[in-house]
């Protein structure tokens, strides 16, 4: 009994460091990888607490000491317009879009393509709300300015595959179904909930006409 008593002690986590010693330090992040995560949490929290937010709370959802956000960053405002800038930052929504499955089906790769549209214009419009819009015009250009070909490109390679079906251009389908889903999520635009992703591609493909034997 002493033996396995022993051989369970030796197999869980050491918690007894006794007088003058401490607890193992976690691995040190290499300096990009803690830029990284301090920014990340930063536009997290500046979406809840606006600019308001402590250098602390950011510390501590980056899970570094805070010490270590003025050896990245000389100051607080300096951290926050990094983190604006990467909020508005359009290459990952591109990377989103390029990456849907280019064999589903047409309503089924626009639906995808609305769902990180409309996640994005979110988190955009949330950050202002929190941030504020001078706030945030002071350091970038509008985000409609930030949505800009690039992005626009990467939402035409959506209905590439279906090109021959399309009465329009992919560039000005994309641009046309854009509209759409921004008019169908800006709060101040909305009446009720925001429009769902098979809503906003169904009036898109099919326009709000009801067919003959369809429900409304």
């Amino acid at each position: 009994m002493a033996g396995r008593g022993t051989n369970q002690q030796l197999n869980e986590p050491r918690t007894d460091y006794g007088p003058g010693r401490t607890r193992p330090r976690a691995a040190a992040l290499a300096p990009q990888e803690r830029r990284a995560a301090i920014i990340e949490a930063t536009v997290e929290l500046l979406a809840s607490h606006g600019t308001d937010v402590t250098t602390r709370q950011i510390a501590e959802a980056a899970a570094v000491a805070e010490g270590t956000i003025f050896r990245v960053f000389p100051d607080k405002e300096s951290l926050i317009a990094a983190a604006i800038e990467q909020a508005f930052d359009p290459a990952p929504v591109e990377a989103e879009l390029l990456a849907i499955d280019a064999t589903l089906s047409l309503e089924m790769r626009l639906e995808a393509a609305v769902d990180v549209l409309q996640s994005r214009f979110t988190s955009i419009w949330r950050l202002m709300s929190a941030v504020g819009r001078t706030k945030v015009h002071d350091n970038h250009h509008d985000p409609s300015d930030r949505r800009g070909p690039q992005t626009l490109g990467a939402l035409a390679t959506v209905f590439e595959p279906d090109r021959e079906r399309l009465s329009r251009d992919p560039m000005v389908a994309a641009q046309l179904l854009r509209g759409l889903i921004f008019a169908g999520t800006h709060p101040a635009l909305l009446v009720d909930e925001p429009i769902s992703a098979p809503e906003i591609v169904g009036v898109f493909l099919d326009g709000i006409l009801a067919r003959p034997g369809q429900s409304c």
